[in-house]
């Protein structure tokens, strides 16, 4: 049976145990090196391919350019590989977790969770993967990895409610990939604990990088949480501690960032040597926007097929989408951003605008994940005139459902109203995605496949994209070397424009002419340049053999 861990704020003069902490009963989780069920199994697999499908997709956009350059500036040995790079150029493992967190959350198009809090759980495989590439981990080892970040991400997401008070999802991400790395390396409760700790505290931030005119930020922002989630494990490796009780403190998360000192969450877990499936109730995206769009697309896409008119604005009096507290508040018309109808605003502002991504796809029956966004398309003027006429409005059914624990009943979708100028009416409800388990077209691994093909047309090689399937796809019984090959090399010339230059290629130049600040003259890194000068410098730093914690077969 689950066992429930009933967490409240504690006041410094309790004799609270350790033991029952909250980040300890997530330490003892992950210190169990659990062996996952074949269904799960196979469910890392597909995610393992979605998230490489999506940073493929993203290797030239600025975001994943930025991020890869500072990656590049940190050449380490053994270290990890960068997506994009040559499988040679290998950056300190955190740095490498940076940048493909990055490219993977660059265009909001993987998978997704949505309890009491949002999440995106894939943002665990990039630092879980960046570390297991520089400590030589195999396949097995990864996978039970990725697996743990997937349950403590889930578990707290089911939970705590981050965004009730303004406070960003990924504060979930930093303990779940702190987890999952500890559940890798095989390390002690104590040291995982200490890790978790170090790595919410760390991790705690406002929601205003997903409000008004949204900015490149929130693609960082879970990569960052990966990132810090490397150096947590790293410093308490090294016999570092955290504040504790972090979660139930008089002065902690819950006290003053959460629902305050009279508190009260229950958090379900795995008991001792049950499966951890967590993984089994989460859903990728078929399109390339914020989850709760997903079926609302699909809606949209339908309709423009049984009513093309409904593309001409002359013949819509007025679109209402009822829906949940969620969707209206945070990507609809109850946000009050002005923003959300600004066909000049930024793609990551118009992928948490639903008034303009049902408008784009009623109008064009689908969702492409460049096009729908380009600036000429946003303000064309027939989709501004029928995007001004879509609002979103709560409905308390689909709230309920939103947030049911019954996966029969839970649902992002809403029910669409649609007055015509004529005095006709349509009206169209839809629950779940036609991607979603439960959804007209289930995703299997055949979609897949079939989502990577699709996004690394042009951006890979034929071949390379067959050697990355191949590997993905026999992740379980991958060696050290296979794992350390578990990338994507762009084609040749894809990333030969220059990076842009900051201070991390300041430093460089200077080591190199011996200028000062005043008159030194930043080379730029580029991805096809960079890894040859990153391999034969004599800069590079190599990393000391690390120190297993564990039995050298659980470890690797």
């Amino acid at each position: 049976m689950p066992q429930t861990i009933t967490v409240t704020v504690h006041p410094s003069a309790d004799d609270f145990a350790r033991e029952d902490q909250l980040a300890w009963k997530l330490a003892e989780l992950a210190a169990e090196q659990a062996e996952p069920t074949p269904e799960v199994v196979d469910m890392v697999i597909n995610r393992v391919i979605d998230n490489a499908a999506v940073a493929t997709a993203s290797l030239t956009r600025g975001p994943a350019v930025a991020a890869r350059a500072q990656a590049l500036a940190h050449p380490y040995v053994p270290g990890a590989t960068v997506f994009g790079a040559p499988l040679t150029a290998c950056a300190s493992p955190e740095w490498a977790a940076w940048a493909n967190g990055v490219a993977v959350r660059e265009l909001d198009f993987h998978d997704t969770f949505l309890a009491a809090e949002y999440s995106h759980p894939g943002d665990n495989v990039p630092p879980i993967l960046a570390v297991a590439q520089h400590v030589g981990a195999d396949g097995a080892a990864l996978v039970r990895g990725i697996v743990t970040g997937y349950e403590v991400q889930v578990d707290l997401v089911r939970a705590i409610s981050l965004h009730k008070h303004k406070i960003d999802h990924v504060a979930h991400l930093g303990p779940s990939a702190a987890a999952g790395i500890g559940t890798l390396l095989g390390l002690d409760a104590e040291t995982i604990f200490q890790a978790i700790g170090q790595a919410l505290h760390t991790t705690t931030a406002t929601r205003q990088s997903r409000k008004g005119q949204i900015s490149t930020w929130k693609a960082h922002a879970p990569a960052f949480a990966g990132k810090v989630a490397v150096e947590a494990v790293d410093r308490a490796m090294r016999g570092q501690t955290s504040p504790e009780p972090i979660y139930e403190g008089e002065d902690g998360v819950i006290a003053w960032l959460l629902d305050g000192p009279d508190a009260r969450y229950d958090v379900v877990l795995p008991a001792p040597g049950e499966p951890r499936t967590a993984i089994l109730d989460t859903y990728t995206k078929e399109h390339s926007a914020e989850y709760q769009s997903q079926a609302l697309i699909d809606l949209a896409r339908a309709l423009h097929g049984e009513h093309p008119e409904l593309a001409d604005p002359a013949n819509v009096a007025s679109v209402v989408i009822h829906t949940s507290h969620h969707t209206h508040y945070v990507i609809g018309s109850g946000a009050n951003d002005p923003q959300k109808y600004d066909p000049t605003a930024s793609r990551e502002t118009l992928d948490h605008s639903i008034p303009y991504i049902f408008t784009v796809a009623l109008q064009d029956g689908g969702w492409h994940h460049v096009d729908s966004y380009a600036p000429e398309r946003a303000a064309r003027e027939d989709t501004v005139a029928l995007w001004r006429k879509v609002t979103t409005a709560e409905d308390a059914a689909w709230t309920r459902r939103y947030h049911s624990t019954d996966p029969a009943e839970k649902a992002f979708g809403g029910r669409v109203e649609i007055e015509l100028t004529n005095g006709e009416r349509i009206v169209r409800e839809i629950a779940v995605a036609d991607a979603h388990p439960l959804g007209a077209r289930p995703f299997a691994r055949e979609q897949y496949v079939a989502k990577f093909r699709t996004l690394a047309a042009g951006v890979l090689d034929d071949a390379e994209i067959e050697r990355f399937l191949d590997l993905a796809q026999r992740l379980p019984e991958l060696t050290a070397a296979e794992v350390r090959e578990l990338s994507v090399v762009a084609r040749p010339g894809l990333l030969a424009a220059e990076a842009p230059t900051g201070l991390f290629e300041l430093g460089r130049d200077h080591a190199r002419t011996g200028t000062t600040s005043d008159d030194a003259r930043p080379v730029p890194a580029t991805s096809d340049d960079a890894p040859a000068d990153h391999a034969t410098s004599d800069t590079t730093r190599t990393a000391p053999a690390p120190t297993p914690t564990a039995p050298e077969s659980e470890a690797r």
